[in-house]
């Protein structure tokens, strides 16, 4: 499933390259803005802004990320743990981006660009590993490195990020590793506080089922026919049977052997 979203990622970045001189304004619909007001015009975005991407390196930076800590993760857990914390990360970097833009818009005053990109649930699943098998180690190069360390790396670059150009990409990337401290915190703790998302991602899973069902054709049993053949049709060919059987016995025993009903049927058959 990650390397589905890594497929919808790519697809939607070739599509911006060719219709961005066609809809360029309409991209901003799919950014999450600073503004409060302006993301509640456009709920959407703070989960379409995690698929959208500008630069082909910021895509790829991204995606080989996302299919490293895919790798690592789904070696303990399984696909729709992830599938929630790439959402709920996306939805927590996005939550912080606004919430620091809006308490503190005099600091943030010239670094005031919409959010896009998919690093915030990228960082929620790589920090969600590091905060559950710390000491847990992978090879750089030639050194072999507790995967914490490169954790607390990512973190601390973010924070000094802050008092960059790219603040806003700080604040969501911030966001993410807090959502994923605090789900592989309480996962340790048997708590999966990701289960009411996953219930309702689910739940619209079952909407589209339901609406591809109901294109489905039903085909109802016409009753208005008996063993395949119309009633009038059927009763003909009843017909036919008794005057085979009624025939069939005066070549054998002659007309006298014919009870009163059969000679009767037989005449009416006749007329």
């Amino acid at each position: 499933m990650l390397e589905k979203i890594i497929a919808i990622n790519v697809i939607i970045f070739l599509l911006v390259v060719i219709l961005k001189p066609f809809i360029g304004g309409a991209l901003g619909y799919f950014e999450l803005p600073p503004n409060f007001s302006d993301a509640l015009m456009q709920p959407w975005s703070i989960i379409s802004y995690a698929f959208l991407h500008y630069g082909a390196l910021h895509l790829a930076f991204n995606m080989i990320w996302l299919y490293f800590c895919g790798k690592l993760f789904l070696n303990l857990f399984n696909t729709k743990m992830a599938i929630n914390l790439y959402f709920l990360g996306s939805i927590f970097g996005g939550l912080n981006f606004l919430l620091f833009y809006n308490l503190f818009p005099v600091y943030f005053a010239d670094k005031y660009f919409p959010l896009i990109g998919a690093s915030a649930a990228v960082r929620a699943i790589f920090i969600f590993i590091c905060a559950y098998m710390p000491n847990n180690e992978v090879r750089l190069i030639t050194w072999n490195i507790k995967i914490w360390y490169i954790g607390a790396a990512l973190v601390a670059l973010d924070v000094i990020g802050l008092s960059g150009v790219n603040a806003g990409g700080s604040l969501a990337h911030l966001g993410g590793a807090l959502l994923g401290y605090i789900y592989a915190k309480q996962l340790v703790k048997g708590n999966d506080i990701g289960k009411g998302f996953e219930r309702l991602l689910d739940t619209i899973n079952n909407w589209f089922k339901a609406s591809k069902k109901g294109n489905l054709k039903t085909v109802y049993k016409d009753k208005s026919k008996v063993g395949g053949y119309t009633k009038g049709e059927f009763s003909e060919f009843n017909n036919q049977k008794k005057i085979d059987i009624i025939l069939d016995k005066i070549s054998k025993s002659g007309y006298e052997s014919l009870t009163a009903k059969e000679k009767e049927f037989l005449f009416k058959a006749g007329k």
